[in-house]
């Protein structure tokens, strides 16, 4: 019996969905992001392309990074998979970030967030998005939010559009900040 119990605690264990906190991905610069580093604050995940409509929201994440420092950490994700509108290399993001936007929160490498070969993270997201029954449920454009709670679940999904000092996205970030 014993033996039973401790083979099915090991399977439910390993099949499990994961934390957020158990991804690392490329940054970059070519180092690592760990999102386990972020335990403790909430973290806003956002798919960025730099030839898109959407692209100077750049600019008001890196004011709502600043605002926030401490209590919240903003990753971008470069993503070519609307309209092939991130289409330069790492370096070549990296450089208009800082250089247009004065970007200084973490930047990740270059990934895809949906299809088949969508990121291990945006397919955690995706999952915990529809088992919570957020909308957008699948990545729709450039610039769609995530944000993480301080203990690693997934708390909120904001459209593309969504601009980031908004209404909701300000008080999705200042719940339970006490």
């Amino acid at each position: 019996m014993f033996k039973t119990l401790l083979i099915s605690m090991l399977l439910f264990m390993t099949t499990a969905p994961g934390s957020v906190y158990n991804f690392k991905v490329d940054a970059i610069d070519g180092g690592k992001i760990n999102l386990a580093d972020y335990k403790g604050k909430k973290i806003l995940i956002v798919n960025t392309a730099s030839q898109c409509g959407n692209t100077p929201q750049y600019a008001d994440l890196e004011k709502l990074y600043e605002k926030y420092k401490g209590k919240l950490v903003i990753i971008g994700f470069p993503a070519n998979n609307f309209h092939a509108q991130e289409p330069g290399t790492n370096k070549e993001i990296q450089e208009f970030c800082t250089k247009k936007y004065a970007v200084t929160f973490p930047m990740a490498a270059k990934i895809s967030v949906k299809g088949d070969d969508i990121h291990p993270l945006y397919k955690w997201l995706l999952a915990e998005s529809k088992a919570k029954n957020f909308q957008p449920e699948e990545v729709t454009w450039n610039f769609q939010k995530y944000l993480v709670d301080e203990k690693g679940n997934l708390v909120a999904v904001f459209a593309p559009k969504t601009q980031p000092f908004s209404d909701e996205v300000i008080a999705a970030i200042e719940k339970h900040y006490n």
